[in-house]
């Protein structure tokens, strides 16, 4: 009987979630959420954002329970499939946060004159709309790398609805998405 070893290993380690702050291979980690400024270090999602040295914003936080325990990180305790679950969910509340901000919550952010109440973001404040919208393009990149992680092992997409709710959203506001037409 021959054993075809690089499938056994890989078959071995597609189950392994490698810790960002130890490197440890384990079968089960902690998904837990910081505003910790260090901690943008070990959120997947935080990999794409800048400023990450100062962010106090609260983010998903994936560890060990070894090093969850040293951080002091509160969660819950995941498979594989539990944390790519945890990352789309909160991809999707990145996105919809994003949506919001659009569409009315830069207002409050910027001191505007009264006449430009009904402006939209990009013609108040150009660059501010291209860091919005940068982040925003992360996060659709994020939210398709996840879907095809779903898709690729045959795995239900949780709250398959939302995307399409998000994409009609998006696009009533005259703004291109990744996600759909």
């Amino acid at each position: 009987m021959q054993i075809d070893w690089q499938k056994t290993i890989d078959e071995i380690l597609s189950t392994e979630i490698c810790c960002p702050r130890c490197g440890a291979l384990v079968p089960e980690v902690m998904v837990g959420y910081s505003r910790a400024p260090s901690a943008s270090q070990f959120a997947p999602l935080c990999q794409g954002c800048n400023p990450r040295e100062e962010c106090d914003a609260r983010k998903l936080v994936v560890l060990c329970d070894a090093c969850a325990r040293k951080l002091r990180l509160r969660g819950r305790k995941v498979h594989q499939g539990g944390m790519m679950d945890a990352l789309l969910e909160e991809c999707q509340r990145n996105l919809e946060e994003s949506l919001d901000y659009l569409a009315e919550y830069w207002r409050e952010d910027l001191d505007i004159d009264p006449e430009d109440m009904d402006k939209r973001l990009e013609e108040v404040d150009p660059q501010l709309f291209a860091q919005e919208t940068a982040w925003r393009r992360y996060l659709e990149e994020q939210y398709l790398k996840f879907h095809r992680w779903f898709r690729e092992r045959g795995l239900r997409i949780p709250n398959p609805a939302w995307r399409s709710e998000y994409v009609e959203e998006i696009i009533a506001l005259n703004y291109e998405t990744l996600l759909g037409d």
